[in-house]
């Protein structure tokens, strides 16, 4: 069973999230207005980490977007911002920070309860609210990749192994991993860490370099 923790300082929005994922068969472990406070629970209780946090893009605890999705990743959850997400710049730190993708407050509440269930996966999140809001955001930083790193990163990227990206692109193996390493550094750079290989998905399809379905390359 997934377990789901619910972070927003609206008790209404907390208590519609945990109704409907109560309906869907996950079990709502933490539902609170503030990361400090599940933070405690899980110290008092001893419990694992939520599969998947559903997170406020901003708490009324002063807070940053930043600072709450680095703990909750940090504590090993998946974060799902769910947000009005009209604010692009704090949108973009959120996914800096390691967020699975972003789910409108105006979407229907099924699309929320397939989020979580593409996130609890390992998948990552591709929807409009996200490209959207990055798209927006002028400020979104280009990591200023080479035209090989990007044919590196596109094939890597949407799941084919290294050695298989070195053979298709007529390169030695070596030289694709170093690719890859580099690739890794510049978005480092920029404020935009790809330490895994679903961040460096995340990251191609921010960029533009893969398809909303990787298989489709």
């Amino acid at each position: 069973m997934t377990r789901v923790a619910l972070i927003d300082d609206h008790e209404s929005v907390r208590l519609g999230l945990e109704a409907a994922c109560a309906r869907a068969g996950y079990e709502v472990v933490f539902s609170g207005s503030t990361v400090t406070e599940y933070v405690g629970w899980r110290s008092a209780s001893r419990a694992a980490p939520a599969d998947v946090v559903v997170l406020d893009l901003t708490l009324g605890d002063g807070t940053t977007v930043t600072e709450n999705v680095d703990r909750l990743v940090a504590d090993g959850s998946s974060v799902i911002i769910h947000s009005v997400a009209d604010r692009p710049a704090a949108v973009r730190e959120a996914l800096a920070a390691g967020a699975a993708g972003i789910v409108s407050k105006s979407s229907r509440i099924d699309d929320v309860l397939a989020a979580v269930q593409t996130v609890s996966r390992g998948e990552p999140l591709d929807n409009v609210e996200w490209a959207s809001a990055v798209e927006g955001d002028r400020a979104f930083a280009d990591a200023q990749l080479s035209a090989r790193e990007r044919d590196v990163l596109r094939l890597y990227a949407a799941g084919l192994p290294l050695k298989v990206v070195a053979d298709r692109l007529g390169v030695a193996y070596s030289t694709a991993k170093e690719n890859i390493t580099r690739v890794r550094v510049k978005y480092v750079d920029v404020g935009r860490p790809a330490p895994t290989k679903i961040d460096l998905l995340r990251r191609a399809m921010e960029d533009g370099l893969v398809a909303e379905e990787p298989g489709d390359l």
